[in-house]
């Protein structure tokens, strides 16, 4: 994997991923651009986002207190930054 390709801007502003890296990277129809100050970040996201994290959360914990743990930390990153 990997490799470098000059891309051209399409009158719209738009550009073509070539079909190598689409394929490479499971591009499918959707991605991710970040704007990384001096250069662009492109990140392929799933077809289906639902579908691909199913699982990954795996939490035991109610909501509710998982929302108390975020505020709660929140709160401290606050008073640690003034």
């Amino acid at each position: 994997m990997g490799g470098v390709s000059v891309i051209e801007l399409d009158d719209k502003g738009r550009l073509t991923v070539p079909k190598i890296y689409r394929r490479d990277l499971g591009i499918a129809r959707t991605v991710l651009v970040i704007n990384a100050g001096d250069h662009l970040k492109v990140i392929p996201l799933p077809a289906d986002p639902v579908r691909a994290l199913r699982g990954v959360f795996n939490v035991k914990k109610p909501f509710k207190m998982l929302r108390k743990q975020a505020n709660t930390l929140a709160e401290r990153e606050i008073r640690v930054k003034g």
